[in-house]
């Protein structure tokens, strides 16, 4: 009689000669290499995303600060990292530059549009949004009013999930939708954070 064992499996088979045999597997020779999965294609979105956030040497936070404080008694409603428009056109131009691009509301819903260079960290443009009329201005004071949960811990709460690096907010409706990039895959996620409760009410990955 042949013994049980657990790795039976794994050994030479007894009893008749004529029954199937069963034996393990030959290790591989050294330097035999192994199958593997190949590496994943970087998108064109995400080598966006990485020149883009390696060029940027000022924090979402910190230029936010800029643009309001040139706004009086303004609160943030938008901030977006994305490449400066040329001031001249032609291959000459040099290398793009990095910006953010913020939306600043003053008391009476008036939305400046302020931009600050992400290098230098100083203001490169300032206006009056022209496209407002006076519906628009008490939609967004009301906006504003209700938002009880701040840029910063919308922020917060989206980096807390996802590691990464924060490239955009904005106030739309009742939340704060913000987007974090990771560091490796250059994955862009983005949450939506009830601008009255903080909680997390939607979550989606651009892997593109």
């Amino acid at each position: 009689m042949c013994a049980a064992a657990a790795t039976a499996p794994l050994l030479t088979g007894c009893g008749n000669a004529d029954e199937p045999r069963v034996t393990a597997a030959e290790p591989s020779a050294p330097g035999t290499a192994t199958a593997t999965a190949p590496p994943r294609r970087t998108t064109r979105d995400q080598a966006e995303r990485k020149a883009l956030i390696q060029a940027n040497e000022i924090p979402w936070d910190k230029a936010a600060g800029t643009a309001v404080a040139g706004v009086r008694a303004g609160r943030l409603t938008e901030i977006e990292l994305g490449w400066a428009r040329p001031t001249v056109a032609g291959p000459g131009a040099g290398p793009r530059t990095p910006e953010w691009d913020t939306a600043v509301a003053a008391p009476d819903g008036t939305l400046h549009t302020v931009r600050v260079d992400a290098v230098s960290g100083q203001v490169t443009e300032s206006r009056v949004d022209p496209g407002q009329d006076q519906d628009d201005k008490r939609e967004l004071t009301a906006r504003l009013a209700a938002a009880t949960v701040t840029p910063r811990q919308a922020a917060d709460t989206a980096t807390g999930r996802t590691k990464g690096t924060g490239t955009a907010l904005q106030l739309d409706d009742a939340v704060w939708s913000v987007d974090v990039v990771t560091t490796g895959d250059r994955n862009r996620t983005t949450y939506d954070v009830d601008a009255r409760t903080g909680k997390v009410v939607r979550r989606h990955v651009d892997r593109d």
